[in-house]
């Protein structure tokens, strides 16, 4: 699942949440501004970044970890020292590493053990929010990213009435219930067209907005050419080959080699863009 993607959108639809996690007023989010920030000299680049109104308001590091990694922490404070080394900002900081349960953290580096008494990181388990959790859509959110497929559908379904009911800002409300759609095709992959619908309806799935901005009604009815011009998006939405397959009622091998093809032009972007960097 691309997490980072998903939790870059969330903390950006919805500031509120990173100050719920930690227990925080989500009137904290007041005036903060969130971004993803590239450190240049070694080309770290930080999950995302809280940036707070005032002086005497905290900077926010926020660092997502969905797979065991033994130098997480090393790497975490690195960017941040880095971070404050290179733009020497008045603010005081605080880390917040997110995972989605306990066994994916790590081991406490002894060269930091300072880092870790109280009020400079909190680190968060999303598998253990569920008793915080119920009346904030953010963490609700979050809570969804982690729920096991039999619970999905109906968390999803709950997220969706909560942002129509209590969300006052058309925009936000239709972000919201978007990101909750995005999660659930990121989340399940794997799946195919039968199976999504039978989770939660694929004739729904069809009415977002991110799945009609891929695809205009007659595309997904049109010639063999126009299929092919919109499996690279719906690739990247995270639709399995065979979704996208039975969707466009095509052959499953030709979806194939159109994915990877466009998995081989990813590659070579990527290497452009590091000789790039490199230069």
């Amino acid at each position: 699942m691309k997490t980072d993607s998903i939790f870059y959108q969330i903390f950006q639809t919805l500031p509120t949440v990173l100050f719920e996690l930690l227990g925080e007023s989500p009137s904290n989010a007041i005036g903060y501004k969130f971004d993803s920030v590239e450190v240049k000299e070694l080309a770290f680049r930080f999950d995302g970044i809280f940036f707070p109104p005032n002086d005497d308001q905290l900077i926010y590091f926020v660092e997502v970890q969905f797979q065991q990694r033994d130098n997480f922490y090393w790497d975490l404070f690195g960017e941040i020292f880095l971070y404050l080394k290179l733009y020497r900002p008045q603010q005081n900081w605080y880390a917040v590493a997110i995972f989605p349960n306990r066994s994916i953290d790590t081991a406490e580096p002894i060269q930091y053990q300072e880092l870790f008494h109280p009020g400079r990181i909190s680190r968060i388990y999303l598998d253990e929010l569920e008793e915080t959790s119920a009346d904030s859509i953010g963490l609700g959110m979050l809570e969804l990213i982690v729920a096991q497929q039999a619970q999905a559908r109906e968390k999803a379904i709950k997220l969706k009435e909560q942002a129509r009911v209590s969300l006052t800002e058309p925009i936000i409300q239709e972000k919201v219930v978007e990101l909750v759609d995005k999660i659930l095709v990121y989340k399940f992959p794997y799946l195919s067209s039968q199976e999504l619908e039978a989770m939660f309806g694929l004739d729904e799935l069809k009415q977002t907005r991110y799945f009609q901005d891929v695809k205009e009604e007659g595309k997904i009815e049109g010639k063999v050419e126009e299929k092919l011009e919109i499996i690279p998006l719906l690739l990247r939405l995270g639709l399995s080959v065979e979704a996208i397959a039975s969707e466009l009622n095509l052959d499953v091998e030709l979806v194939r080699n159109v994915a990877q093809k466009q998995s081989t032009i990813s590659s070579s972007t990527e290497i452009t863009d590091i000789n790039q960097q490199e230069d």
